[in-house]
């Protein structure tokens, strides 16, 4: 099969390889897109991978071709997302229900061999059927929007309350979505892309605020009569946004960090005071798993997707390109201003429906 293989650092590949076999308990997927995540871009342009070489991938959509051995619950021709942790199913979290926090996984496009490729081959637990009304383009975008969901629900949120979600990428957008689907009070995007949040809006935001203009900080607190949001959502990973979460959160409220910082963040005595006099509640959230696996956050993504509830629109896709331009898909990240959503990496003879 081709497949987009990273072979050195900044070097990717459109080669042939070995294509994988389906084992007992396993499926192989025809992927038609993958899409590039942030924690792609540090593999390819700064060394970032376990191996060389390794074939990237892990929010992706495609058709089962083959089922193995033992397989029950997917049938050939399904059309499938792929749930890309594979946990050891034994240790302590795991047992717990807290898949995302083995310490013995393997994951799809980081440790063993993933969607950037003809084919995938990946464990039946882990393929997500869904209906075929769904886009592979959307089908591609399940993952993100289980990580958005994941922090929702690790929040103890309630519907009736106001949100703040930081960061107009395309977690936050799902992120806004999910509160709105369990019954937010008014959500409000924070960015510093009018384009960003011009889609926000479209997507069901309340109110947006651009951070870049003078006396934001004035403008969101007056919309929530200056007592702060009740939950708070960062996705940006960034230390503007990490230091605004504790300003924009009121007494006893929920503050969530889904987004990865990749630079040291610091506070000041004053900053941190905030969380002190404020007694409001900092969750970390990881991945997007629970139990039953791969858990509640795919199939209600199914689902809501299904339905149409959850929005898929066209501006979350910055680009789309062939496979075959991986490489340059990722040397367009070494100016991430100007990607402006996600780059999905199609195999050729998928046509967009």
């Amino acid at each position: 099969m081709k497949a987009a293989v990273v072979c050195a650092n900044e070097d990717v590949r459109y080669l042939d390889y070995e294509e994988p076999k389906t084992e007992a308990g396993t499926v192989k997927v025809k992927i038609k897109a993958s899409g590039i995540c942030g924690s792609d871009l540090p593999r390819v342009l700064h060394h970032g991978v376990h191996f060389y070489p390794i074939v990237l991938g892990h929010e992706f959509s495609g058709d089962v071709v083959e089922i193995g051995e033992g397989v029950t619950d997917v049938k050939v021709g399904d059309r499938v997302s792929g749930a890309p942790l594979i946990p050891c199913m034994k240790c302590d979290d795991c047992q717990n229900g807290n898949f995302s926090l083995c310490k013995h996984y393997s994951f799809i496009g980081s440790r063993q061999q993933g969607s950037n490729a003809d084919y995938v081959v990946i464990p039946e637990k882990n393929a997500v059927v869904f209906d075929k009304s769904i886009s592979y383009e959307q089908g591609a975008m399940f993952e993100p929007s289980t990580v958005a969901l994941h922090g929702v629900f690790l929040n103890d949120y309630k519907g009736g309350e106001t949100v703040a979600v930081l960061g107009g990428g395309t977690i936050g957008l799902f992120t806004m979505q999910w509160a709105n689907i369990f019954g937010a009070k008014k959500v409000v995007v924070f960015d510093v892309s009018e384009e960003r949040l011009a889609l926000a809006k479209k997507l069901g935001a309340d109110e947006t605020i651009n951070t870049t203009k003078d006396g934001y900080m004035e403008t969101a607190m007056a919309i929530t009569g200056k007592k702060g949001f009740d939950f708070v959502f960062e996705t940006a990973g960034q230390v503007a946004t990490m230091q605004m979460a504790f300003e924009l959160a009121s007494n006893k409220s929920h503050v969530c960090f889904i987004g990865t910082p990749h630079e040291d963040l610091s506070f000041t005595p004053a900053m941190w005071e905030n969380m002190n006099r404020k007694e409001f509640k900092l969750t970390g959230s990881w991945m997007s798993y629970s139990s039953p696996f791969p858990g509640k956050e795919w199939k209600l993504t199914a689902h809501y997707f299904a339905t149409g509830q959850l929005k898929f629109d066209s501006g979350l896709i910055y680009k789309k390109m062939p496979m075959s331009q991986a490489n340059e898909a990722f040397q367009m990240f070494k100016t991430p201003e100007l990607v402006k959503g996600k780059i999905l990496l199609m195999n050729e003879e998928q046509e967009e429906r």
